[in-house]
């Protein structure tokens, strides 16, 4: 998906609300046990319930990764599942990939290639050649070995993040003040340029910035003004959709703002795609309110 395509569904849908599947089979509603699949068969519920309101779904790797076999397989028919009934949502793999070059290339290979998502988390720390190869991949083909209609697939780097221990290294500064997320910011739009045909930054690179963040997001725009920011921490983990909304929003808005718990686990009873449904809806509705400042 272009950057166009993405500020265009924003637009349409008045969203910019990103669902995270977090889905851990020990929290999904007992009755949804008794199912061939059971993670698969509660994604499908919550992204039929939730899709009229929001523009993005991320599935966190970890939750499916822990079933084994069983949990990729779940994973990989969320997504088929996705690709086919809503073809108009963002689909990121919340993978925080990132190793020396090989190996990131088949990384970049599994997601971009094999799975065709729109993005992948990647942490930037063993830098440059860690994070290239994630920008250098091929269309995807069919089995068939047809290949598929274009798609832009991003890299969204992992800058400033939510969680209490971003602060033992993301804000470290070296002798001349520079944060440590801040060299982040700076030199990975080096490599975005560099690996962009026209030289543009802002198309295939967004990062990650916390919503508990908070002001921060001021200081971050005046390094990276015009790109994307997934932003994960609202609703369980108390951020705050205004303030972020304040700091951070850009012309075609800029944000990618995720839910996770405070949605999917809305209810652990038979009403829950319903449930999820109206939690989303009540996001949906703050966010309009946002884009119309």
């Amino acid at each position: 998906m272009t950057r166009q395509e993405l500020a265009a569904n924003i637009q349409r849908k008045k969203s910019f609300l990103c669902v995270g599947l977090d889905t851990d089979i020990q929290k999904i509603p007992e009755h949804l046990l008794k199912e061939e699949d059971p993670v698969f068969a509660f994604n499908r519920a919550i992204i039929d319930a939730t899709a009229p309101y929001c523009i993005a779904y991320k599935p966190n790797l970890a939750f499916y990764e822990a079933m084994g076999v069983k949990g990729w397989i779940a994973f990989e028919k969320t997504i088929e599942y996705i690709r086919q009934n809503y073809p108009d949502q963002f689909i990121i793999a919340d993978a925080k990939r990132g190793d020396i070059g090989n190996t990131s290339k088949l990384y970049a290979r599994t997601f971009f290639e094999t799975l065709d998502v729109d993005a992948v988390t990647v942490a930037p720390y063993m830098g440059e050649d860690s994070v290239t190869p994630f920008f250098e991949t091929p269309l995807p083909t069919s089995p068939e070995g047809v290949e598929k209609p274009t798609r832009e697939h991003w890299v969204i780097l992992l800058a400033l993040t939510s969680n209490k221990g971003s602060h033992d290294f993301q804000l470290t500064e070296d002798k001349d003040g520079e944060h440590l997320f801040e060299k982040v910011l700076h030199k990975s739009q080096e490599w975005e340029r560099n690996a962009s045909p026209t030289g543009q930054i802002g198309e295939r690179l967004m990062y990650v910035v916390g919503a508990t963040q908070g002001r921060a997001f001021e200081d971050i725009r005046k390094i990276v003004p015009h790109h994307f920011f997934l932003v994960p921490g609202i609703g369980a983990q108390g951020g705050s959709l205004e303030e972020v909304c304040r700091y951070g929003m850009t012309e075609d808005c800029g944000l990618i703002v995720n839910s996770s718990r405070a949605i999917i686990y809305a209810s652990k009873g038979e009403d829950f795609a319903q449930r999820a449904s109206e939690e989303a809806k009540k996001v949906q509705q703050q966010m309009e309110i946002q884009l119309k400042k």
